[in-house]
Order: C-alpha cells, then structure tokens, then sequence
C-alpha cells in the first residue's frame, strides 16, 4: 500500500511558476513509476508527465506541457517533483500525482495503482 500526498499548489499569474511535490509513504518508493495527472472542471483526467522506475532515467511528457514542465524524483526522499514554467490560463486544474509499481512512465491513467488527492493550480490571465 502507498499513500501519496501532494502539496505545492496555488495561485499565480500567466507566465508564473510553482513546484508540486508529491511525498509517498512506504520503503518501496523506488519500485513505482510515477505520474502526474490533472482535471480541469469538466474535462476528463489528462496526462501531463510520467518517470520511470528506479533511477527515473525515461520521462514522458504531455505535448501540451512539453519544454514547460519537467519531472523529478528524489528516492531518498520518497517524493516526487512537477516544475512548471510559464504557465497558462488553461494549465489550470486538480493535479494528482500517481504510482505504477515498476512501470516505465505509462500515460494511461489505469495503469495506475495509486492516486493522491489532489492539489489545485489557478493561472489567471
């Protein structure tokens, strides 16, 4: 079993920046892959950004966030990290962050076993 939780959202300006963090409980944090996911109201739950197992060596992005965001891990930490650059008013939404034991970076939101709850991110115009 792995809880995630998510923190780091907020509000802030087009072309602003934030950093979400996602903390795993557990020692096997380094066996998940993991993925970042956000809904916006209305829409269905997208895929933004996914790394590897392990070392965290294969990432995937979003076509919509790609050269903006970029994913991290640190397995000491058990965390996971989304950094976003120049935001938009359309990255605004519910991010989750998600864990796929020994998966490679899936962009597929079943293929996830474990889910957080949630951090909202508000980009005003």
């Amino acid at each position: 079993q792995v809880q995630l939780v998510e923190s780091g959202g907020g509000a802030v300006q087009a072309g602003g920046s934030l950093s979400l963090s996602c903390a795993a409980s557990g020692r096997t944090f380094i066996t998940y892959a993991m993925g970042w996911f956000r809904q916006a109201p209305g829409k269905e739950r997208e895929f933004v950004a996914a790394i590897s197992w392990g070392g965290g060596d294969s990432t995937t992005y979003a076509d919509s966030v790609k050269g903006r965001f970029t994913i991290s891990r640190d397995n000491a930490k058990n965390t996971v990290y989304l950094q976003m650059n120049s935001l938009k008013p359309e990255d605004t939404a519910v991010y989750y962050c998600a864990a796929d034991r020994y998966g490679s970076g899936a962009i597929r939101n079943y293929d996830y076993e474990y889910w957080g709850q949630g951090t909202q991110v508000t980009v005003s115009s």
